[in-house]
């Protein structure tokens, strides 16, 4: 029986005496291995090489839709401050409502369009590595 001091994993399967937690046998073994494992060399496996695989289809796809969705709100965004505040004096242009209403709806557009974009860059990527990925899912399921 160990002898721990500070918490048990489980205080159901704990005892308490004079202030002193014990553990049984399973929580004990349960610690060992996570305090082992963090010094152990990693594997490199099918699986992993599988998920790294997966990641470098998804990866890019989603990366551009976040760049492209975060900059079609910024555009939306100023196209509205145009429209709603004196921004528009303050920059120089005497009738704001115009180029205002134009910048934001280029914005929604750019916002509308993010997603059929990720979706064709995505099955384009899928389409590019999915020989790869079945053999290895292959390999795997064997």
């Amino acid at each position: 029986m160990y002898v721990f001091e500070e918490t048990c994993l489980n205080m159901d399967r704990c005892s308490t005496e004079k202030g002193v937690i014990t553990m049984n046998n399973k929580d004990q073994e349960f610690i060992v291995q996570k305090i082992r494992t963090q010094y152990m060399g990693k594997e490199s496996s099918q699986l992993d090489a599988l998920k790294k695989l997966d990641g470098k289809v998804k990866k890019p796809a989603n990366i551009f839709a976040y760049i492209f969705g975060v900059v079609a709100a910024i555009v939306m965004g100023s196209g509205m401050s145009l429209v709603m505040t004196d921004i528009g004096a303050t920059i120089g242009i005497d009738s704001p409502m115009a180029p205002g209403i134009v910048i934001g709806v280029v914005g929604m557009l750019m916002a509308v369009i993010n997603y059929p974009i990720y979706k064709k860059m995505l099955a384009s990527r899928r389409r590019k590595y999915a020989q790869q990925i079945i053999e290895i899912s292959d390999q795997i399921m064997k």
